[in-house]
């Protein structure tokens, strides 16, 4: 009896702990919801964290392009040390990391300073912004010291993680060259509205966003001056040869020969297209430093086999299944080494102290009458009336 009572306390507990671990990521994911931590390098939060899930929150003068960059929600806090300092944070959160890099990427300024923190970051003296994942943060300290850019990267540390394909940023910024980048120039931009705020050679109309369109641009330094570089990536290579169409009509490019790859060019505008990128400069002083300036952007396409795709709801019924899989299996493993340990130390006593520890007569627990049919014969059966019934004649 107490080898049961043992084994249900212990089944009870493995559902416990089985249940557990099902409830854990539903508890992750409602703690993720908390962007700033109540403490970290020294920095402990004053009061309570100020939360909204409005973009106008945020920034009321740029609320619609928030809005393009998917925003979610908004966390701010002001932090104080025991030396007196304070540091203001303000994080908000994007649906992907490429919201974070396109809010990230839309307020950064060419004569910020380049921080290793998080991400990316940049500062201006006490201001300091950097993402990280799909949260871009803006931090004002009242005095800045030799330790502010280690303090934030501490808490880069502490902000929630981009998981599974959230943590991409769009693959087709990476064509935009390296030489004769100017520092902090590249924008990435969503929709119309971000655009609309930059000085960009095409208008929203002719790219159309509607179509998916994703544009990333940035300024050149060339021999003949600046230029802005802009790549605008559309789904498929179809669509990109009848956008540019559009572009080039609307720019007074001649038509292009079919599979001619090579930049047109017209009044300080050159376009190409390569692969599903248009890719245009303007500003240029010269064509031939707008082509050459082209010539750096080639799309290559390259197949990936096994593309990695997290869904946490997959993974947390996938999750739940395995746990209940090896909590068969544990309970399955534990009934039979119970039963072989208890019948074989059942055999082993019975073998060495036979009738002494089990099976005992004096504990056996039924009644035996040895009854035989001679003696069921010979029984006198006994009237209702307490008297004795005669014996039957056998015949």
């Amino acid at each position: 009896m107490r080898f049961c009572r043992f084994l249900r306390v212990f089944i009870f507990a493995v559902l416990a702990s089985a249940t557990g671990l099902w409830a854990s990521p539903q508890a992750s994911k409602g703690a993720a919801q908390a962007l700033l931590p109540q403490q970290f390098a020294g920095w402990e939060m004053q009061g309570a964290v100020q939360t909204s899930t409005d973009p106008a929150a945020a920034d009321p003068a740029n609320a619609p392009v928030l809005k393009e960059y998917r925003f979610t929600d908004l966390a701010s806090a002001t932090y104080k040390r025991e030396d007196g300092r304070t540091l203001k944070v303000r994080a908000a959160r994007f649906a992907d990391a490429s919201g974070a890099f396109g809010a990230y990427t839309y307020y950064v300024l060419p004569e910020m300073g380049k921080e290793q923190i998080g991400d990316q970051g940049a500062s201006a003296g006490q201001h300091v912004i950097f993402y990280r994942g799909s949260v871009l943060v803006d931090a004002l300290f009242s005095q800045q010291s030799v330790m502010s850019a280690a303090e934030l990267r501490e808490l880069a540390g502490d902000l929630p993680k981009a998981t599974g394909n959230t943590g991409n940023l769009p693959s087709f910024i990476e064509f935009l060259p390296r030489q004769g980048y100017l520092r902090h120039t590249q924008k990435y931009v969503m929709g119309p509205a971000a655009l609309n705020a930059l000085s960009a050679p095409v208008s929203a109309d002719q790219i159309d966003f509607g179509a998916s369109a994703e544009v990333t641009l940035g300024h050149y330094d060339t021999p003949s001056g600046e230029a802005t570089l802009m790549l605008i990536s559309y789904p498929t290579p179809q669509m990109a040869a009848e956008h540019m169409k559009r572009i080039d009509a609307a720019h007074g490019i001649a038509k292009r020969a079919e599979g001619v790859a090579a930049a047109e060019c017209s009044n300080s505008f050159c376009a190409k297209r390569t692969g599903p990128i248009i890719a245009l400069t303007s500003g240029a002083g010269s064509d031939n430093d707008a082509k050459a300036l082209l010539g750096r952007v080639n799309y290559e396409a390259s197949v990936t086999w096994n593309t990695p795709a997290s869904n946490q709801e997959v993974h947390d019924l996938y999750m739940l299944i395995l746990n209940i899989v090896i909590l068969c299996g544990v309970v399955g493993g534990l009934a039979i080494v119970a039963g072989v340990a208890f019948g074989g130390f059942r055999i082993l006593m019975k073998r060495i102290y036979p009738d002494k520890v089990f099976d005992r007569p004096e504990q056996m627990e039924f009644i035996s009458l040895h009854l035989t049919e001679t003696s069921v014969k010979g029984m006198t059966p006994v009237s209702s009336e307490g008297g004795q019934e005669a014996p039957r004649n056998p015949a």
